[in-house]
């Protein structure tokens, strides 16, 4: 899980600071709703992928969505360790 800490605090650091070129800050400029409808269609790719395609293309395709699910927690505020809470909370 310290990759998704660490994936997280990149994209914060990438909204905060916009660098120029940086898809990430592209994504969080274009508001809440773009966002959602990006994980949206990753989700799709995903479902796709484990019906119809090859394993490396569903490993990809879940990099892809758990990347812009993650921006949309950093855009909504929600922290990588509230979401790590949640999990924890549910194991019992």
């Amino acid at each position: 899980m310290d990759v998704l800490k660490e994936l997280y605090n990149v994209v914060v650091d990438r909204i905060s600071k916009k660098p120029q070129g940086s898809y990430t800050a592209y994504l969080a400029s274009m508001g809440k709703a773009y966002v959602a409808r990006k994980v949206g269609e990753e989700s799709l790719e995903v479902i796709i992928a484990s019906l119809t395609e090859s394993k490396d293309r569903l490993v990809s395709e879940a990099v892809d969505l758990l990347y812009h699910l993650i921006v949309l927690l950093v855009v909504n505020n929600v922290s990588i360790d509230e979401v790590y809470e949640e999990i924890l909370r549910r194991r019992k």
